[in-house]
């Protein structure tokens, strides 16, 4: 059947354009001996959480190390207490040394036990735990103040013989100068993705070694020559663009090798951030937050220290499935297309190629970006809606082609399932417009509906053989007999309205930045480079872009004819 002829040939082309954009990434210098110096870990695996106090069994902590013991030849911890005692021992046992933290938190009652488990651990494994750290971003959360701080790091020092710090952002120890007296080694945080002035991926090791050597200058004023540690370092994997700086596994993998190029050329001491994906900070950070590990939360690699690098690894089983939808709808439609002309029936097989590409792209990501029942269970809903909305514009998509008229029903329900995700991509644009630091882009909601309306509108071009704006009307798209061009109007300017809302909402996240304002102290130039940030962000254009296309449709509405 020439039909599924024409499947196999676009399939064939699908898959040389997959391999094509998913090819290994050489991205500079392998990692010595495959190993890092120091790397972060905390034990929580899915379901666990140390805001839940659920905690890993010794025995999963104990297949963690034998883990990293092939990756790193320190681990930095954050706490002592409650489930994570019996790290120092298990890490020992797997030949890992350990600088040891003690969380500080709101909950003052907590700190004696914790600093005394910290205590009982640097004095019990000295051959273990070499440095220790009280407190982790304790001033940036504004859980303490620098006196109570200074009050436990002294603590510490008097009933241990290990050097001890506090752990926090380097803008911290740079307003709060007199700490650097207090540790025997200073210890900051620098995540070119996080600051107040993202630092895109090819620039942040160059932008580390700056703060670094501006925190070493004011060190040496207060406290010549005391060592600085640089307790955290990274880039996700996942999430959301902030600015210039991107997430992706091979960013990820790119940073880090940079990085510790630059450390290795200045004798900087590095720690890594982190070694498994955290699900649970997902509550807290979302998916960026869940994602800055050299191992998925059930411990599979994301990336390796040494050789090249897969953006996506999953692309092939992807390609299968996508094949494998593709074919059961040609065949499917098989009959009805037959007597179409070549160029038509090629123009609905390309469409359902996109369609079928995206729709298990899109739900394979959600999936992996999904890290407990409930947003699981978001995640199928939103996939099932769009397999709704897949089916209906291919049978949409179909009847155009073919001059069939639409059955009122399906067309009623094209309209409808439409309307139900404009709900959502609003919902989702205000949330992103009032604090979207930690929200990603909701591609997976809008990608198909928009691709859909994309391929319609071709395809209504191609059957009234004109390119004009009234192909892309939101009524005729659907097929339904409706008068509602007046509503549809007013949701088409909403949309735009909210799109607006959202760009002044991202300029504004970078405007009131504490650090962008010391750096940019003049207004106009601030305001200009956080346009700058806002226009050149490839995922909120891509957003804006789904949104423009949404409210393009609607507002070409007119009275059915």
């Amino acid at each position: 059947m020439r039909i599924v002829s024409f499947a196999a040939l676009i399939i064939l082309l699908n898959g040389l354009f997959c391999y094509l954009t998913n090819l290994p990434e050489d991205i500079g210098l392998d990692v010595p001996d495959g190993k890092l110096n120091s790397l972060s870990y905390a034990p929580f695996r899915e379901g666990q959480s140390p805001l839940t106090e659920v905690f890993s069994t010794p025995e999963q902590i104990d297949e963690d190390l034998q883990l990293l013991a092939g990756k790193t030849h320190t681990i930095r911890t954050y706490a002592s207490s409650l489930g994570l005692k019996v790290i120092p021992e298990l890490a020992r046992k797997h030949g890992l040394k350990m600088i040891q933290g003690a969380w500080i938190g709101y909950v003052e009652a907590d700190i004696p036990k914790e600093l005394d488990a910290l205590v009982y651990a640097a004095n019990t494994y000295p051959d273990v735990v070499k440095r220790v750290i009280v407190g982790n971003e304790v001033l940036l959360r504004g859980e303490r103040t620098p006196e109570e701080l200074v009050k436990y790091i002294r603590e510490v020092k008097k009933r241990v013989k290990q050097p001890v710090s506090y752990a926090d952002v380097w803008s911290m120890y740079m307003k709060y100068p007199d700490l650097i007296k207090e540790v025997d080694f200073i210890t900051i945080h620098i995540l070119p993705y996080w600051e107040d002035e993202p630092i895109p991926v090819d620039k942040a090791p160059a932008h580390i070694e700056r703060i670094y050597k501006q925190v070493r200058k004011e060190a040496d004023r207060i406290s010549p020559g005391k060592p600085i540690l640089i307790g955290e370092s990274g880039w996700p994997s996942e999430g959301r663009q902030r600015g210039w700086a991107i997430p992706s596994v091979v960013n990820e993998a790119t940073f880090i090798r940079g990085l510790l190029k630059v450390a290795a050329d200045n004798h900087f001491d590095v720690n890594i951030v982190e070694s498994f994906n955290q699900s649970w900070k997902s509550e807290l950070e979302g998916v960026i937050g869940a994602n800055w590990g050299l191992f998925s939360v059930d411990r599979k690699e994301v990336f390796p220290l040494t050789g090249k690098v897969y953006e996506n690894v999953k692309w092939f089983d992807q390609f299968l499935v996508a094949s494998l939808l593709m074919v059961l709808i040609a065949v499917f439609y098989a009959k009805k297309e037959q007597n179409l002309s070549m160029q038509k029936v090629v123009f609905f097989l390309v469409f359902v190629q996109i369609l079928c590409s995206l729709l298990v792209f899109q739900a394979d990501k959600s999936w992996y970006t999904s890290y407990d029942n409930w947003q699981r269970t978001k995640a199928v809903l939103i996939v099932l809606l769009n397999i709704v909305i897949a089916g209906l514009l291919t049978h949409r998509t179909s009847n155009l082609l073919t001059g069939e008229k639409t059955k009122k029903s399906a067309a009623l329900a094209l309209n409808s399932v439409y309307f139900i995700v404009i709900a959502l991509a609003l919902y989702k644009t205000y949330l992103l417009a009032v604090d979207g630091r930690y929200i990603s882009f909701p591609f997976e909601l809008a990608a198909i509906p928009v691709a859909g309306l994309v391929g319609l509108f071709c395809i209504r071009c191609l059957v009234n053989q004109q390119i004009t704006l009234s192909n892309i009307d939101f009524t005729r798209l659907m097929g339904a007999d409706t008068e509602n061009n007046q509503q549809n109007k007013q949701i088409g300017w909403l949309i735009l309205f909210y799109a607006a809302g959202l760009v002044v909402g991202e300029i504004r996240a970078f405007m009131v930045g504490r650090d962008f304002i010391q750096a940019y102290p003049d207004l106009a130039e601030r305001l200009g480079l956080a346009v700058t940030f806002t226009f050149t962000n490839g995922q909120l254009l891509g957003w804006l872009t789904c949104l423009t296309i949404l409210a393009l449709s609607l507002l070409a509405s007119s009275k059915p004819r």
